[in-house]
């Protein structure tokens, strides 16, 4: 019997797991397409051609590499827009949890993806290119919310995507 309640109990502690996780996916999956609003209105400013605007919405994706420079420029221009960056080209960190916070659910990440953001900002604060500064702060970034099973999948940002569309 007291068997049976340990099992019973683990198995609503990793179903609560799970249920955690697929909420922070889902705030990451609105963090993201609400970031992206800013792309098409940065694209001519960073010079990003429209391939690699289409290039971007594989952002998450293991095989998107963040090499080049206009992406950053890009990512920066899209910062600004929010107004997640200071007039010294450095992380508004207020802004950025008020931004994340703006989202469903968004007060549950927010402090743990700022300060995420806040390790990478550390991490490439001597880099002087304002663009590619940026661009290697988002890949520490998103290699950070991979290894805390943060980063939303293809088939979640296509679902999000088509589900505003219809709205």
């Amino acid at each position: 019997m007291a068997c049976a309640r340990v099992l019973v109990a683990v198995a609503v502690v990793v179903a609560l797991a799970q249920v955690e996780v697929k909420a922070d996916l889902g705030v990451m999956t609105d963090v993201t397409l609400g970031f992206g609003q800013a792309l098409e209105q940065c694209r001519e400013e960073s010079g990003l051609s429209e391939e690699k605007m289409e290039e971007f919405f594989h952002f998450w994706s293991e095989d998107f590499k963040l090499e080049a420079r206009e992406l950053g420029c890009a990512l920066r221009c899209m910062s600004n827009h929010f107004n997640l960056i200071t007039d010294s080209n450095r992380m508004h960190h207020a802004n950025a949890e008020k931004f994340v916070k703006s989202f469903p659910n968004g007060e549950v990440l927010a402090k743990q993806l700022v300060g995420m953001l806040h390790e990478c900002e550390k991490k490439h604060h001597d880099e002087e290119d304002n663009c590619f500064r940026v661009l290697h702060m988002a890949a520490c970034f998103r290699e950070a919310c991979r290894g805390a099973s943060l980063a939303p999948t293809m088939e979640m940002l296509l679902a999000e995507f088509i589900m505003q569309g219809e709205n």
